[in-house]
């Protein structure tokens, strides 16, 4: 196991602990290090309409650490079946299963202990019969070719330091003509050396982000077509100063390097039908 990996691991391990008690810890971190539902968070916040989140468990909501909606960037349809990579607490997942119907199947894949006994617990309050949680990494997906007719994620890839292997992963499982569909953070222009290096930020998804055109290069690579990044939520000064709090870095110094270099952002791909 990679010290990235064991860091994910351990941190998000915390917060499913933290959610599951209803004790948050001082540091929640994720795609920012104050999130677990601040409404103040610049990444975490206005994700999901009060639609979204009537009918699921509170502690599927409170536990939605992600940087978007990917339930929103596509149209799912009865009786199709979708893998989300890194499903955390589970909530694009139910989302999802509401939309596939009982003759569509949701599944979720994460590697942490306490997160996937937080989203069981979760498909257990919401009563989703179609949905299954599967534990592994999202660089070796434990399912077969062909499997699922789209892939999401919600600020999981970042996350990875092998991201062309979870591309190739996820190219994999898909249909022929299945879709690729993700929110993530994205970089736009050079950030110091710094926050590439810093851990904290890793295990938030801020250091891990692919510049544009690196992601839409290695999706290309896997296999993927009809690539689209529409960035839908770029970080100033001020949102820049919230997620490096908590990373060790001299804030005032780096907070303005990089303004407007992170963003949020829908990726979208297909899998060619031949």
């Amino acid at each position: 196991m990679s010290e990235i990996t064991k860091a994910v691991q351990e941190k998000y391990g915390a917060l499913a602990a933290a959610v599951t008690t209803g004790t948050p810890p001082e540091s929640t971190g994720c795609c920012a290090s104050t999130c677990c539902g601040a409404t103040t968070d610049p990444i975490t916040s206005n994700l999901y309409s009060d639609a979204d989140r009537a009918g699921l468990p509170d502690t599927a909501v409170s536990a939605s650490l992600g940087c978007g909606n990917p339930t929103a960037l596509l149209t799912l349809a009865p009786g199709q079946t979708v893998l989300d990579l890194g499903s955390g607490g589970g909530i694009d997942v139910l989302l999802s299963a509401k939309r596939v119907g009982p003759t569509g199947k949701a599944y979720g894949l994460d590697m942490t202990d306490e997160m996937l006994a937080l989203a069981r617990d979760n498909q257990r309050k919401a009563g989703a019969t179609n949905v299954e949680f599967l534990q592994g990494t999202i660089e070796s997906i434990p399912l077969p070719d062909a499997a699922v007719d789209v892939v999401i994620s919600n600020c999981v890839i970042n996350l990875s330091s092998d991201k062309d292997a979870v591309l190739r992963e996820a190219f994999r499982v898909l249909k022929p003509g299945g879709r690729f569909a993700v929110s993530d953070v994205i970089v736009r222009g050079a950030v110091p050396a710094e926050v590439r290096r810093s851990m904290e930020l890793w295990v938030g998804c801020i250091a891990g982000a692919l510049d544009e055109d690196d992601y839409e290069t290695k999706l290309r690579r896997a296999g993927f077509a009809d690539v689209e990044i529409e960035t839908y939520r770029v970080y100033n000064v001020e949102d820049a100063r919230a997620f490096l709090t908590e990373s060790g870095l001299d804030v005032d110094r780096i907070a303005p390097l990089v303004k407007d270099r992170f963003a949020s952002a829908f990726i979208r791909a297909t899998k060619p039908s031949n």
